[in-house]
């Protein structure tokens, strides 16, 4: 069955190609959303004021991949303990956010997310917030599979490239 859960783990470029990249990923969008704005643009959402997130819309079959595994790389693709940022990128857009679409998902997130915090994976506390999607804005066009497409961007070698190969190193076995 194909189900969808929107993420939001920092600048929306990593967590894209990595979900684009694993079996059971029909697709992956990245967006905004939380925020009061309608139909906010790229430039508005990184001034920080709009309270959108950037976010990726991953829509998966759910008998190839599970919530569980999915929420796994989320959690393991970005830091959740850091407000308000991931690393350089500081502001409210690049909180880590889960948006569930569903009642099970929210469920399932919050068991993990209590999970990984009485495990103490992480020194600091996590900040994750879980919340209801309510609307979800596709970002312009020239984002959708960023990384793909502009590999020598800056951006993409210094920041979203070691992340990305060490993801295909850890989770080689979920690739396509």
């Amino acid at each position: 069955m194909l189900t969808k859960i929107t993420l939001g783990a920092g600048c929306f470029w990593c967590l894209d190609n990595t979900m684009r990249s694993l079996k059971g990923v029909v697709s992956s969008i990245p967006g905004y959303t939380g925020g009061l704005s309608t139909d906010p643009s790229y430039e508005e959402v990184c001034t920080g004021t709009t309270g959108h997130v950037e976010v990726v819309e991953v829509s998966f079959d759910d008998e190839i991949i599970s919530l569980d595994a999915v929420l796994e790389l989320f959690w393991w693709i970005h830091d959740p303990t850091q407000l308000n940022r991931q690393g350089n990128d500081v502001g409210t857009q690049y909180r880590s956010a889960i948006f569930y679409h569903s009642e099970e998902q929210k469920i399932e997130a919050e068991k993990i997310k209590s999970n990984l915090e009485s495990n103490k994976v992480w020194e600091n506390k996590i900040v994750t917030t879980i919340e209801p999607l309510i609307l979800f804005y596709p970002a312009e066009e020239y984002h959708h599979d960023y990384f793909a497409r502009n590999p020598l961007n800056q951006y993409c070698q210094f920041v979203v490239k070691p992340k990305i190969e060490k993801f295909k190193e850890v989770f080689s076995d979920r690739l396509k």
